[in-house]
């Protein structure tokens, strides 16, 4: 099938965030690891993968619509301090909430409700599961301190 160029080229620039996303929870994970505070490793382990699953989703869209990937990430920066990491999570989120939205806009516009349908899934994910926790993290941090915060997620 050959889907519409501006669709084809939103998804590629949809994946190339994708990948930045996962790669930044890979390290962010790996410092938690690192820190001793295994309950932050292994949710952001889990939101590197759920992210990898993501790039894979449109990947695959890409492909079926007849156009060719770019699989290089956005530029990205890793955070210093675990309130650093979950800000710069949190942003990112925000951003791909923001993608998200108008790449379902321009779907319903050329009519591709498959592709639309596919993001609508992505956008779920990102607002239900991936922003709230890390913003109720933060409000965590805020509440108990951040000491207590990181006991919490040893």
């Amino acid at each position: 099938m050959q889907g519409h160029p501006e669709i084809i080229d939103t998804l590629k620039e949809l994946l190339r965030g994708e990948l930045a996303a996962r790669d930044q929870y890979f390290v962010h994970s790996r410092y938690y690891e690192d820190l001793g505070l295994t309950q932050l490793y292994t949710r952001m382990n889990h939101e590197m993968e759920e992210e990898s699953q993501h790039a894979d989703d449109i990947l695959r869209r890409i492909i079926f619509l007849g156009g060719q990937p770019d699989m290089t990430p956005h530029r990205f920066e890793y955070g210093t301090s675990v309130t650093d990491m979950l800000r710069k999570d949190l942003a990112v989120e925000y951003s791909v909430q923001k993608n998200l939205t108008a790449a379902m806009a321009l779907c319903e516009t050329h009519r591709d409700y498959v592709s639309r349908d596919l993001l609508l899934s992505q956008l779920r994910d990102t607002e239900e599961d991936h922003t709230y926790w890390l913003e109720k993290q933060l409000r965590l941090i805020e509440t108990v301190g951040l000491e207590n915060y990181q006991q919490s997620q040893m």
